[in-house]
């Protein structure tokens, strides 16, 4: 390896987080001109001169940076599917906008007298910190304008830089060499996040087994490489960075003691705590006296909380079936067409509170298949009609379950609604997807593992219901609309 291909593996993350500030510096500039252009666009019979905003430039980026990292923009550590981060980048610009607001107002060269004794005297930063551009020289439209640039041009080159990073990864370039102490059931866990998100940077070296026998055989593609007696040896030998102790089921005192050995050896550990379902909700982390307490929070949506996104729900429907009506029309002609049977493919399914329905489907393979049996796992399934498999491909089946979000059945975002028979094997972690209202598409929908059953898969549908929004539905939509383009339905 040469010097360069080393220094850029042993400081990688550093070098991404450095040239993100410069693309995220340069975006912002860029997005402040194009504001300073649309303006002029705009109301050309009011010129002004672009030097006059030069300052104001200048002051957005720096704000803009500072918010941006205030709203963990900056942390190597990503969330599922990014979700936190284009959230962030929406909360950070806004911030950002009011800031700037703010400043231009308590950094202007000068306060006239009917400002007022307070701006005049409380308010004296701009003594400090002095502004030569004047309110009146700029345009407030040309900054509207600038911000809204801002989250576009923001979310769509941070959409860009992860998917670099993530070829990188795919790759192996800065990609971290990780143990997993442990062999049971959270470990394999563990290992088939790293298997099916090769992007999350973690090259897994293989599992540290509590008892010797169990070394040297293998796991699903990684070996049992030691046992925790050789801890040390293997961190060396590896040359493992960090360490996912997946030990729930272990007492305290090993635990610990396993951390301690981790610390002398100075690599960075990951504790899975014991009851890690229970950690997954958003519970309240209180204190008796010295005792630490884990309280669960009141998780019933408020009454504004429910109706704005009811509110959703009904426009988005409306949306859809009035501007997508020729999805509807064509499909239903050709599904006639090429197979006899009906156009719609009713199924019962269970909603919020385990509540039955009949979800609404276009019917995509022949109508003496029965409705119970086994989902297709190919494109080439011969129940499949050839209509079907382009429905199945752009998700343009799922389309009439607008019908189910309008009577109020599901919602837009969600998680996914299974059948009766499998809901009844649900264990109590597995009810937790009944908390909310199905959705159209939600998390598993476009994260990796949308190949598997919807139930193996049950972090997604909980970091969902514990994290519901406005913001968190409107980006989830923006990120369906992508995956519905590209084509990466279900088969």
């Amino acid at each position: 390896m040469t010097l360069v291909g080393t220094f850029v593996r042993r400081h990688f993350e550093p070098l991404i987080l450095s040239i993100q500030v410069l693309i995220d510096l340069a975006v912002v500039f860029l997005a402040c001109w194009l504001g300073y252009e649309l303006r002029e666009w705009v109301d050309w019979e009011s010129p002004t001169r672009l030097v006059h905003y030069r300052e104001i430039f200048l002051l957005a980026g720096a704000v803009c940076l500072v918010s941006f990292h205030h709203f963990g923009l900056y942390n190597p550590l990503k969330s599922l599917l990014n979700i936190e981060e284009f959230k962030g980048i929406l909360q950070a610009t806004i911030m950002a906008f009011l800031v700037l607001w703010v400043l231009l107002v308590f950094l202007r060269p000068s306060f006239r007298e009917e400002d007022g004794w307070f701006f005049q005297n409380l308010l004296g930063i701009h003594r400090v910190i002095q502004l030569k551009v004047d309110p009146d020289d700029y345009s407030r439209l040309a900054l509207v304008l600038g911000f809204v640039l801002i989250l576009v041009l923001t979310t769509l080159s941070r959409f860009v830089s992860f998917k670099f990073i993530q070829a990188l990864h795919r790759r192996g370039i800065g990609n971290r060499n990780v143990l997993i102490l442990g062999t049971g059931p959270t470990a394999l866990s563990l290992q088939k996040k790293f298997l099916l998100v090769p992007t999350l940077g973690l090259n897994l070296r293989g599992f540290v087994s509590a008892r010797e026998e169990g070394v040297g055989r293998s796991i699903d593609r990684s070996m049992v490489l030691g046992s925790f007696e050789e801890l040390g040896r293997l961190v060396r030998e590896q040359k493992v960075s960090e360490v996912f102790v997946a030990l729930p089921e272990s007492s305290e005192e090993d635990v610990m003691e396993i951390v301690a050995d981790l610390d002398r050896l100075g690599v960075i550990y990951h504790v899975v705590p014991r009851f890690y379902h229970l950690m997954a909700h958003n519970v309240r982390i209180e204190s008796l006296d010295s005792i630490p307490l884990i309280s669960n929070p009141d998780r019933r949506p408020s009454f504004l909380q429910s109706a704005v996104k009811r509110g959703l729900d009904v426009v988005v429907s409306l949306l859809i079936l009035t501007l997508g009506a020729p999805f509807f029309i064509i499909p239903a002609i050709l599904i006639k067409r090429e197979s006899p049977g009906p156009v719609f493919f009713l199924q019962t399914r269970v909603g919020k509170d385990g509540k039955p329905f009949r979800i609404v489907k276009f019917r995509t393979m022949h109508a003496n298949v029965s409705s119970d049996a086994p989902t297709p796992t190919s494109r080439r399934d011969p129940r499949i009609t050839r209509i079907g498999r382009f429905l199945r491909r752009y998700s343009l089946d799922e389309l009439p379950q607008v019908l189910n979000v309008l009577r109020g059945e599901m919602s837009i975002v969600g998680p996914r609604p299974e059948m009766p028979f499998i809901v009844e094997s649900y264990d109590a972690i597995e009810r937790e997807r009944l908390r909310a209202k199905p959705g159209l598409t939600g998390l598993w929908q476009i994260s990796y593992a949308r190949g598997d059953a919807i139930h193996d898969n049950i972090d997604y549908d909980i970091y969902y219901i514990e994290n519901q929004s406005l913001l968190l539905d409107v980006v989830i939509i923006s990120l369906t609309a992508v995956a519905v383009i590209k084509g990466s339905g279900a088969y």
